[in-house]
């Protein structure tokens, strides 16, 4: 067990960690509301509090199985002490912020991986890495996307043959008012999975100052708290990464948009359920270009999506570098 930290810090860290959680639902707002914005079925203001209600219910419906993956499945929990979760948050941090003014849609919970590597690593060595779980998240990097991917697909050519008879006007209709369902169940998906990843960190940050007692659990107050953050932050909204997600990548129709939802959210509910911390970006866009290739090859933008797959294998490393260097400056002036 690491030595106890004052009270002072130990709050202002978990502050830090919820201020991670609001700029991950700010960051990853576009990926619960991209598809009903671009289909105008919702106006932005509009589907923001829509996603933001969804995200923070999250807990009523999913185990934290996420959270114990992130807790004590990426670093081992006895290497954790305050200065490997501050060089990790500042890594994950600078790293959605870095993304978010420049509009790439990257991945808030590869950058949390990816710091919390960097520091454990920085602390320690390799011998702070539990593979098992990095290998576990590493292989949802690519099937994540590609669950997405086929499910929209399917989607898409599965209600392309039901409404074959159906006119324009009486599909769209229908799939505006199905759309509702689809995205509250893709915010669902994202509120559950996400906001877990904060839970854990902040566990394993009161696990390592003996606050849990001897068996590592997430306290009733920090799920509260942690899905209050990452709703607040979707209800500000990141209209920077909107605009990528919801008209870069292909165009929508409400159909598409409700058979893309519909592939994230069933991608999301698996992974959560087995306690994958799953990039959303990740998900939702393959599920985008899915609904776009259904339609034809070229109604994809594949520059756009090429460009958002290199923020996808830099994050990681990137998120990574910036919390060892963190962690050494922790060294010089702690």
């Amino acid at each position: 067990m690491e030595a106890a930290i004052a009270l002072p810090v130990l709050v202002a860290l978990i502050g830090v960690a919820l201020v991670f959680d609001f700029l991950n639902g700010l960051h990853d707002a576009a990926n619960s509301i991209a598809t009903i914005v671009s289909t105008r079925v919702l106006r932005p203001q509009y589907a923001v509090f829509w996603a933001a209600f969804f995200n923070f219910i999250a807990f009523l419906f999913f185990g934290l199985h996420v959270a114990e993956t992130l807790g004590t499945g990426i670093v081992a929990a006895n290497v954790v002490d305050a200065r490997v979760i501050f060089a990790a948050l500042m890594g994950a941090i600078s790293w959605n912020i870095i993304t978010w003014v420049f509009g790439i849609p990257s991945s808030s919970s590869h950058a949390l991986v990816g710091g919390m590597l960097g520091a454990g690593v920085a602390k320690v060595g390799l011998s702070a890495i539990v593979w098992g779980g990095v290998l576990k998240t590493g292989a949802a990097i690519v099937l994540s996307p590609l669950l997405g991917f086929l499910l929209a697909l399917l989607l898409v050519l599965l209600l392309s043959w039901i409404f074959s008879r159906a006119t324009p006007f009486a599909v769209d209709s229908t799939f505006r008012i199905l759309q509702f369902a689809s995205a509250s169940l893709y915010s669902l998906g994202h509120g559950g999975n996400d906001a877990q990843k904060t839970m854990g960190i902040i566990a394993v940050l009161l696990y390592s100052q003996g606050l849990l007692g001897s068996s590592f659990y997430v306290p009733f107050w920090v799920v509260l708290s942690c899905q209050a953050a990452m709703a607040l932050g979707t209800l500000f909204g990141g209209w920077r990464i909107v605009k990528t997600m919801g008209s870069k990548i292909t165009r929508l129709t409400p159909a598409q948009g409700f058979c893309a939802e519909t592939g994230g959210a069933i991608t999301l509910f698996l992974a959560t359920y087995l306690g994958i911390p799953v990039s959303t970006t990740h998900t939702i866009t393959g599920a985008i270009i899915g609904v776009g290739a259904a339609r034809r090859v070229s109604a994809v933008r594949w520059s756009v999506a090429n460009g958002i797959i290199v923020a996808w294998v830099v994050t990681i490393p990137a998120a990574a570098l910036i919390a060892a260097i963190a962690f050494e400056l922790t060294r010089l002036f702690g």
